[in-house]
């Protein structure tokens, strides 16, 4: 009898264990599928508390952070550093753009391969935001031709269309207007944040043209000369100055010797002693007409994209824009 009821005993007690493990088992389970569900959902309702948002450039990327302040996971698809037009997406850019819910582009001309990567993406579940949509694309008229004329996409006469426009701040308001919209139609549950924090920034880009206004009205200079690639004819036309730029839209367009000799003629004649160069392209071109002429350089930010350092420090697409109105009024003689 002393013997059945130790076994008896032993048995309860591995019943007993069997138990408290299953019971912590089933604890970590709930408390790994709360954590899931605290990540993926706002409420009982199963809203996404934050949505996952992926931009192609700095300017959207930025955009997209301020407008979704806490409600919105935003990262940036190139890696920082790395100068725009030769990036190609990886197949680990087509698993983030598969797992995410917006993903924010410029404009088919800035990126030229959106169009097959997204032939990869779930459609049904991504929301894809063409943030050129409404807007009128500059078209420029060959290298270092400095020529614009305002058209709608397409082209015409040998031109380009300017994919640069986030650089004209009217733009700029619009993009962010553009990509409001798309965070309201992915979570309309926090569409009073995403108005209130777009309503901001573009407060603060209005300012921020107010300034630039201002200062470059009172420039002794009206041409802005660089030595680089086309990238600033919409702020150009913006404020009324005239542009020339050594070479096309292309950063890898080599200027001709004709192309130098314009810019040469115009630093001569319009007494220009300063030319800009552009951040994450090679200064060579640019340095070589400084050289030549003895014009200085003046670096201005086309902030397609920005460096590792300053991504984690915060830097904002106004901070650039701030700066570069700085090199502006120094390079163009403002008073």
């Amino acid at each position: 009898m002393g013997s059945a009821l130790l076994v008896f005993r032993k048995k309860e007690r591995r019943v007993r264990i069997n138990r408290a493990a299953y019971c912590v088992l089933a604890a970590l389970v709930l408390i790994l599928l709360s954590g899931c569900r605290g990540s993926e959902d706002a409420d009982s309702g199963g809203h996404r508390i934050k949505l996952k948002v992926v931009a192609s450039l700095f300017p959207m990327y930025d955009f997209a952070w301020t407008i979704g302040g806490g409600y919105a996971e935003v990262s940036l698809l190139m890696p920082p550093g790395v100068e725009p037009h030769s990036f190609e997406p990886t197949p680990a850019d087509v698993a983030r753009l598969n797992s995410a819910d917006i993903f924010i582009f410029t404009n088919r001309y800035m990126e030229p391969w959106v169009e097959d990567i997204l032939k990869s993406t779930d459609s049904s579940r991504l929301l894809i935001v063409d943030a050129s949509s409404g807007l009128d694309l500059l078209m420029q008229g060959g290298a270092g031709s400095g020529q614009e004329e305002t058209k709608k996409h397409g082209h015409e006469d040998g031109q380009a269309p300017d994919p640069h426009i986030w650089l004209d701040f009217g733009n700029a308001i619009k993009m962010i207007n553009t990509i409001r919209d798309a965070f309201i139609r992915k979570d309309p549950a926090h569409k009073d944040t995403y108005e209130k924090n777009a309503e901001v920034y573009r407060t603060k880009l209005e300012m921020l043209d107010d300034r630039y206004w201002e200062k470059l009205s009172r420039c002794r200079k009206k041409v802005m000369v660089d030595g680089g690639h086309y990238t600033f004819g919409y702020l150009a036309r913006r404020y009324g100055l005239r542009y020339l730029a050594a070479y096309g839209l292309s950063p890898d367009a080599e200027p001709t010797a004709k192309d130098l000799a314009r810019i040469s003629k115009v630093l001569r004649q319009e007494g220009v002693t300063y030319i800009f160069q552009e951040e994450l392209l090679s200064p060579r071109i640019a340095e070589t007409i400084s050289r030549e002429t003895g014009a200085s350089l003046l670096t201005l930010r086309g902030a397609h994209n920005i460096s590792r350092e300053e991504l984690h420090a915060g830097t904002t697409f106004i901070d650039l824009m701030e700066k570069n109105l700085d090199q502006l009024v120094r390079g163009l003689q403002c008073r």
